[in-house]
């Protein structure tokens, strides 16, 4: 990354030691219990690997009998995921913030703004993450740089289960813990299976995202503004029930352009599939392997709508969260019309290539899909 002045415009390393100082403790568990659970997550996350080749027919094993993967699975606790996450940051937003970075260098006092700059940002992007390390239970990391404690596969990706937070959910919610650890496993190792099986897909989402934030028009004092509102967000300072002159828009909103507004529809679109995806398996497969996925499926959709308190949910807007949410149900609904009406291997035409992945308005209408893949392909009038 470029830099004025020896500075950057987001000082990484204090990011990291913000989140990793503010993010709160995990549930309370004895050392013994914290290797039995690890070890656990690991069995579960090779288990999962053929039940979920198996339901969806993708990642089929070789000659030799090995499926493609070759992406690591590492169970990381919340420091973990944050030093994990501060890379994958890093490596994405680079581009962007070389952009910023020159724009910079062309003000006055630009080096003296760089240095205090990039350590304002530092903190305002360590506390983000230090909300979002507790609440993750697992992640695909489709862009993950390897470090000596975080390895990656050679062309990035790695299979991240975040221990402490499972626990805190399976307590939470009550639940069987064996079952609700199998059943993270089988949605996370979905995520590992669509980035292994689809060779295509990993570039198509980085070209896309580098697309959308190539697009980005903004200057590094606006961006710092809106990391300072959803920090303070965080810590409470704005009044309840105060929304801004913005009307509560998220980060991402802030910033398109109408070029940005078309690449987000279509990584809207993909990243519905890819959820929706994952929570269709997972309830397919669940049914035979987690004697209590109905228990657990109940009692985790309620959480899922609940949210926390009001500051959970006014973070959650600025943050873009709820739509996150709304990619779960909009896509697990597509992939269930669709795989109903054509089958497994009919739906796992969506895989074919950048051309046959779902707009944002056949995620909604799945039939205009069908009609678009499905019946030309097969010479249908």
């Amino acid at each position: 990354m470029t830099s004025i002045g020896g500075t950057e415009m987001v000082d990484w390393n204090l990011a990291a030691a913000t989140a990793t100082r503010f993010v709160r403790p995990g549930p309370e568990v004895s050392r013994d219990e914290a290797r039995a659970i690890v070890a656990e997550l690991r069995r579960h996350a090779k288990a999962s690997e053929a039940h979920v080749r198996a339901f969806t027919r993708m990642a089929q094993p070789d000659a030799t009998g090995e499926a493609p993967h070759d992406t690591p699975v590492l169970v990381v606790d919340r420091p973990g995921w944050i030093r994990a996450n501060v890379a994958g940051f890093r490596a994405v937003l680079k581009p962007l913030l070389a952009k910023m970075e020159d724009r910079r260098s062309t003000l006055p006092g630009g080096a003296v703004l760089g240095a205090v700059g990039g350590k304002v940002t530092g903190v305002e992007l360590g506390m983000l993450l230090s909300f979002l390390a507790s609440r993750v239970l697992g992640q695909y990391e489709t862009f993950a740089p390897a470090s000596r404690a975080l390895p990656a596969a050679a062309q990035g990706g790695r299979l991240l289960l975040v221990a402490p937070n499972i626990v805190h959910v399976e307590r939470e919610l009550e639940v069987d813990p064996h079952d609700f650890r199998l059943w993270v496993c089988l949605h996370e190792e979905t995520h590992r299976t669509q980035f292994t099986a689809v060779p295509w897909l990993r570039d198509h989402i980085e070209g896309e995202i580098q697309s959308f934030l190539g697009e980005t028009d903004i200057d590094p004092g606006t961006l710092l503004e809106r990391l300072r509102e959803a920090a303070q967000s965080l810590a409470g300072a704005k009044p309840e029930g105060e929304e801004g002159e913005d009307g509560g828009r998220s980060l991402v909103d802030l910033v398109q352009t109408p070029a940005q507004r078309e690449i987000l529809g279509r990584l809207t679109a993909v990243m519905s599939l890819l959820e929706g995806h994952a929570d269709y398996v997972m309830d397919g497969v669940g049914p035979d392997v987690v004697p209590s996925v109905a228990e657990i499926r109940e009692k985790f959709q309620k959480r899922r709508a609940s949210g926390a308190g009001r500051l959970d949910q006014a973070l959650r807007k600025l943050l873009g969260l709820d739509a996150k949410l709304r990619q779960y149900r909009d896509g697990e609904r597509f992939v269930r019309a669709v795989a109903e009406e054509v089958g497994m291997d009919g739906f796992n035409r969506v895989w074919t290539s950048p051309n046959t992945l779902p707009t944002k308005q056949e995620i909604a209408k799945p039939a205009d899909w069908i009609a678009r893949v499905h019946r030309k392909a097969d010479g249908a009038p």
